[in-house]
């Protein structure tokens, strides 16, 4: 059995490339996952007749032989399928447009460019497949979506011509613009009125950005708008909204950016999201929002990015402090070697704390100087696991609203990663 699928949360490039895969491979299965974007919902219910689609619990993996991965190479976005990636002797074919993850595939395309459809457009027109008027249609919103109507920098030439071909196959704009009218009531009015009225601008490397970080309750839809929006009045590089939950928890971080330097796509998959150059998004729990402000300001400082392994930017050897060394002590040592904090040991040197330099705020008296290390120091530290990846580090150090993590082998530290090292990896700046 052959299939085709795309990620969760699909968008109208996802939708289109999904059908694109129709036209390649014909008799294909497609596998549309059940958790998609609202414009795609309201196109579905008038449309949904015209297509013909699974979803993965009406597919029997063992009977897949083959899959085309469209508009995604994370594993992990697929839903319901995620299994197939240890299956062996699985063909895999890709049309992706972000940066490569961890798909590796035997046919297809992976290549930055505006919008995934223009990559599988290209070989429709190369192969001279027929398209329908519906299909040019559909294909001609998932570019404008991903490029913003032609507009965002991620946009390539590829991509308008594939537009102009789609508009010769009689694509119906009347159409396009109907569903790529974003849904903008009261709630995202009040939104946009409260950001621009504690706007901030924050120049970096030359680069103009604003953050702005909103208490929300419940789910609202379509503040990628707003945030768009937002950056186009206040005439920003980039922006970013904070959206957050009390009661749930939750964070929805958005990005837009209108400059090439700042790709909103690697920022995001570092909070464990996604997007592209112009524009992604992200959501975690439990997190404090000013902790992800800080991680934003952090990257836009940075370059671009590389993928290395945590042991590959860890710090080593470890300078620690037994849980009875006086304070006064471990204030000399922090300034001795220049850092903000160190682990704390106790017996057989396993870890017991941390003490860095906002838990010396606690102490108020002189005499505190010679209290044990251990009276003052943050417990419960934050550890990870050597054979864990740095983009676990990196969520672990903005849940938690912390600037280092020890790193444990067998209950000992044998290393230590901040949230510079972090910076090393997302963007590359490790030496040779």
């Amino acid at each position: 059995m052959q299939i085709a699928t795309t990620h969760t949360g699909s968008d109208f490039d996802a939708l289109a490339s999904l059908v694109a895969a129709s036209v390649l491979y014909p008799g294909i299965k497609l596998v549309l996952p059940n958790y998609i974007n609202p414009n795609l919902k309201v196109f579905l219910s008038i449309h949904k007749d015209l297509f013909n689609f699974y979803s993965a619990k009406d597919i029997n993996l063992d009977e897949v032989t083959s899959i085309v991965i469209v508009d995604t190479n994370s594993w992990r976005r697929l839903e319901g399928l995620i299994s197939l990636k240890e299956k062996k002797d699985l063909e895999v074919t890709l049309y992706d447009h972000h940066d490569k993850k961890d798909i590796e595939f035997d046919h297809g395309v992976q290549k930055e460019i505006g919008a995934t459809i223009t990559l599988m457009l290209k070989e429709i027109q190369r192969q001279k497949k027929i398209i329908t008027p519906i299909q040019a249609t559909l294909f001609l919103m998932g570019i404008y979506e991903d490029t913003g109507n032609l507009t965002f920098s991620s946009t390539t030439s590829d991509d308008a011509y594939c537009a102009a071909f789609l508009l010769d196959r009689k694509a119906d704009l009347s159409i396009v613009n109907k569903f790529l009218q974003h849904s903008y009531g009261r709630k995202q009015k009040d939104i946009l009125f409260k950001m621009l009225q504690k706007t901030e601008r924050i120049n970096i490397n030359n680069f103009t950005l604003s953050i702005s970080i909103i208490e929300i309750k419940g789910r609202i839809q379509n503040l990628s708008v707003v945030i768009q929006m937002y950056r186009e009045i206040i005439n920003v590089d980039a922006a970013f909204g904070i959206f957050y939950d009390n009661k749930t928890k939750k964070c929805m971080v958005i990005g837009r950016s209108g400059s090439k330097e700042i790709d909103i796509g690697i920022m995001m998959r570092s909070f464990g999201g996604g997007g592209h150059p112009g524009a992604g998004s992200a959501q975690i729990k439990d997190v404090n929002p000013e902790a992800i402000e800080s991680m934003i300001l952090e990257l836009i400082k940075g370059n671009q990015h590389s993928s290395v392994n945590l042991s590959d930017i860890m710090s080593y050897p470890v300078i620690t402090v037994d849980q009875d060394t006086k304070i006064e002590e471990v204030a000399m040592l922090l300034r001795e070697v220049g850092c903000t904090g160190l682990p704390v040991t106790g017996d057989d040197e396993k870890l017991v704390g941390i003490i860095s330099r906002r838990d010396f705020k606690r102490v108020k008296k002189k005499s505190q100087m010679l209290s044990p290390v251990k009276a003052f120091m943050s417990r419960n530290p934050v550890s990870i696991a050597f054979d864990k990846s740095t983009m676990e580090a990196a969520k672990l150090m903005i849940k938690h609203d912390i600037g280092r993590i020890p790193i444990m082998k067998d209950e000992k530290i044998i290393g230590i990663v901040t949230r510079s090292d972090t910076m090393l990896y997302f963007y590359d700046l490790l030496p040779d």
